[in-house]
């Protein structure tokens, strides 16, 4: 089928013969689409056209990952009710601990989809990183004890560039790809993106071989402002919902996801599960209704669980569709944004970290505490007193020569096998017997035992208590560290700990902010139904 299609009845169920002055609202967007369509045609014949190529190009693993806490949506809107503001009630929201943050996540993510494997390149996608001047995919390869010849680059300003990412590792080559995308999103008090969004991670790795086929795909760029945040507005401001609903789904969707349909060879009825990130509720019906679409969309179970994850969302959901896919269904996966991406997969074979994307859906503690929430999002400013006053400075040379260790997790072996975090000039043993080398041993990935464990309300911490102690690492490293994801009774001498790439320390005098490991139990609880 070629790109563009030609505008028939055929395309468009309705033809502009058909179309009244007192058409209904379903009519009228199907009109918005017939004339958008002959716009598209003629921008796709002047500019060449944007459909990718067929490229052999594979899926090989996947990550997801979404924070321990999860807002009860009813809870929260019951604490506003007295407002008379409009909010949802349903389902839960993904809430980022105080030391979370869209790169914290995204490590989390990104070391599912590299259990076992290499990457050759890293993409970190976000709309809210925090940083805007570094290079936060550098920090990311180190996070994964990747070299340092990884080539690395950050990708932002829109919601759409966790698949847009996605898309261009799948289109080129040259080795084994890393997209990694996190988001904790800034939101007004009281609006509805407060609950509506949520907070996690989610990663892809593309390689030669893998576990689904690109098809084929498809870009369409539009400047249409659904949401938008600036330099001056820093909280996002949405435009009206029925515009956005109905615009979205005639500008981009449709044109990109039958551009993306007939680029694989494949109709829309073909496609057995669907990953449509919506802009707002209701699109994916209508675009279903329009395009022909049978499928589900699996971001809908997403949004109810966790909320809409940003540029993760998508990425999130293609996590999910291969957990729940069989080799040989066609995965429709679809990024907006000023536009859209589009993206047609054929599951191959069961894929590696795919389990994650349900394991975090389902896994999780309740928060219903309203005033907790709104300090760990951000959005309520706490007294904490003098003890909160401590000067958080980090000098940029003790990063120069620390970070990478403090990064990576990376401690060091002497001669005598004894391994120790940090590394020092001479051996912490006994029988050292004066400055030697140590070799590398990467601990982020070991799990420990508790030796000791201290809940301290003293400390200052933003989400008190604050829990630390000694762990031990099968290895025989000894570690003073800090224990997080702890909700209930503190943890006891002897449990089984693993490691959580999470925020250190935040200068928030001078804006910024240093990355460490902590502790966190093995296991998360099960989230009761409801």
């Amino acid at each position: 089928m070629p790109w563009p299609p030609p505008v028939t009845m055929a395309v468009f169920p309705f033809s502009p013969r058909n179309f009244s002055s007192s058409h209904t609202s379903r009519t009228a967007l199907l009109k918005t689409i017939y004339l958008r369509t002959i716009h598209l045609q003629a921008i796709y014949r002047r500019s060449g056209g944007t459909t990718g190529k067929m490229a052999q190009r594979y899926v090989r693993s996947v990550g997801a990952y979404l924070p321990l806490l999860r807002l009860d949506r009813k809870a929260a809107s019951g604490a506003f009710g007295w407002s008379g503001l409009a909010m949802p009630r349903s389902g839960r929201r993904s809430v980022a601990a105080w030391d979370e943050d869209a790169l914290t996540m995204a490590v989390e993510a990104g070391r599912t989809a590299l259990a076992g494997h290499h990457a050759d390149s890293v993409v970190f996608a976000s709309t809210s990183a925090p940083f805007r001047e570094r290079l936060q995919a550098n920090l990311l390869c180190e996070a994964l004890g990747l070299p340092r010849d990884v080539s690395v680059s950050d990708v932002a300003g829109s919601r759409r560039c966790g698949v847009s990412a996605l898309r261009q590792a799948l289109l080129n080559g040259g080795g084994d790809a890393l997209v990694a995308a996190g988001e904790r999103r800034a939101t007004m008090p009281g609006s509805a993106f407060q609950l509506t969004w949520g907070d996690g991670a989610a990663a892809a790795l593309i390689g030669d071989d893998g576990c689904a086929r690109l098809l084929g795909s498809a870009c369409i760029n539009v400047d249409f402002v659904d949401v938008y945040v600036s330099d001056e507005r820093p909280l996002p401001y949405a435009s009206e919902e029925r515009f956005v609903r109905e615009e979205a789904i005639a500008l981009a969707f449709v044109p990109a996801i039958e551009a993306a349909c007939a680029n694989a060879g494949v109709s829309a009825a073909e496609i057995a599960l669907a990953v449509v990130h919506e802009p707002v509720g209701g699109v994916y019906k209508g675009l279903a209704a329009v395009a022909g679409l049978k499928a589900p969309n699996l971001c809908d179970d997403i949004t109810a669980a966790a909320g809409d994850l940003g540029a993760a969302h998508a990425l999130f959901g293609l996590a999910l569709a291969l957990e729940r896919g069989k080799p040989g269904d066609r995965i429709l996966v679809a990024g907006f944004g000023s536009g859209c991406d589009a993206l047609v997969l054929e599951m191959t074979a069961p894929c590696d970290g795919s389990a994650s994307a349900e394991t975090s859906l389902r896994e999780g503690a309740a928060l219903t505490n309203i005033t907790r929430f709104l300090s760990l999002a951000g959005s309520l400013d706490l007294d904490w007193g003098p003890r909160s006053e401590l000067d958080q400075k980090t000098a940029a040379s003790v990063l120069a020569r620390h970070g990478r260790d403090m990064h990576g997790f990376i401690g060091g072996r002497d001669a005598r096998g004894n391994v120790q975090f940090p590394k020092t000039l001479i051996p912490v043993s006994p029988l050292a017997d004066g400055p030697e080398p140590l070799a590398d041993v990467r601990l982020a990935d070991l799990e420990a035992s508790i030796v000791s464990v201290t809940a301290d309300r003293l400390n200052f911490t933003p989400d008190p208590p604050f829990h630390f102690g000694l762990v031990q690492f099968d290895n025989g490293a000894r570690v003073s560290m800090e224990f997080r994801d702890i909700e209930g009774a503190t943890p006891q001498v002897g449990d089984r700990v693993r490691m959580r790439f999470r925020v250190k320390s935040i200068d928030r005098k001078r804006g910024f902010r240093t990355y460490f490991w902590k502790a966190a139990p093995l296991e998360r609880p099960k989230l009761e139904e409801g």
